[in-house]
């Protein structure tokens, strides 16, 4: 009579394990590409730009290491300096101005007293679809005191209006272009975010007898604080990188537009008329650390506040 055997179960430590190294690197596997491409895009420019930076172009021996003497002449450059309180009183007069009006239509469109609202939400976000180059071109036309807007008003009208490309009134001329772009692109933001406030607040309220404006110190504006420090930053971050309104302009105003008008202007008059790619690098570097230490004290603040 003929026995069936059975095969001996293994001992428990010589199974085998799913390989948790495999498991691992299956998110690195997702995010590989974006990274790859984050890498090629970002990380290896700024890496370029920093040994660029480190670096002098000599008559005799060709590049020469110079350590931080870029960095050292940079601080010492007039010009830079000029460049730098230009976007700076750019930016202090500018961004409240933008800021102020995009919330205050977002808050009349949210407030639901507003007729055409949905008209008016998308006639004020138009102006950021047209891209920079063609909105500086527009406006730059509609300034001309002999050919533009400024010039038929003054033949029509018998006055003499300033000439917004003179010298003294170009940094104004700029910031009506750039708030004229940006105002509906802030105040979707703010739209947004009003969007998402209990109506739970505005009913208890409208129980305990608060006004409009007491609803919007007491409400609204806590509720959006976050979408203003975001909205303040990139508005920051911008007004450093101003570029394309006095490229474009500087053609029509070349009095009033020097090659040193903001630092991404000076950078790049520095790097592809002057030829002097090292310091131009650097003159970029400088500006990417101020703009990202202004923008990060504006964040903790703003944080902070909030929380």
């Amino acid at each position: 009579m003929q026995q069936s055997v059975t095969a001996p179960t293994p001992p428990t430590g010589t199974r085998r394990r799913p390989r948790r190294l495999d498991r691992r690197w299956v998110g690195w596997g997702f995010i590989g590409p974006f990274m790859g491409v984050f890498t090629l895009t970002f990380l290896a420019p700024i890496a370029y730009s920093i040994y660029l930076s480190l670096f002098r172009k000599q008559l005799v021996g060709g590049n020469a290491f110079v350590g931080l003497d870029n960095y050292a002449a940079a601080l010492r450059d007039d010009k830079f300096w000029s460049a730098l309180s230009r976007v700076s009183l750019f930016l202090v007069v500018q961004v409240p101005i933008m800021l102020g009006i995009a919330l205050l239509v977002a808050l009349a469109i949210d407030s639901g007293r507003l007729h055409g609202r949905n008209f008016f939400r998308i006639a004020i976000f138009m102006p950021y679809a047209v891209p920079a180059v063609v909105a500086a071109l527009m406006w730059g036309f509609m300034y001309g005191t002999r050919f533009g807007l400024i010039g038929n008003l003054n033949e029509l009208l018998g006055t003499s209006i300033p000439n917004p490309l003179a010298p003294e009134w170009i940094l104004l001329a700029i910031g009506n272009i750039v708030t004229w772009e940006f105002v509906g692109y802030n105040m979707l933001i703010f739209f947004s975010a009003l969007r998402t406030v209990p109506t739970s607040l505005y009913e208890a309220a409208e129980i305990d007898g608060a006004g409009q404006w007491r609803v919007i110190s007491a409400i609204k504006l806590p509720a959006i604080r976050g979408s203003l420090v975001v909205a303040l930053i990139f508005s920051i971050i911008g007004s450093f990188q101003l570029f394309n309104e006095p490229s474009i302009l500087q053609a029509m105003a070349p009095n009033a537009i020097t090659t040193f008008f903001t630092p991404n202007l000076y950078a790049y008059s520095l790097s592809f008329s002057g030829q002097q790619y090292n310091y131009s690098a650097t003159v970029a570097i400088i500006m990417g650390l101020l703009t990202m230490l202004i923008a990060y004290v504006v964040q903790l603040r703003g944080m902070r506040k909030e929380a």
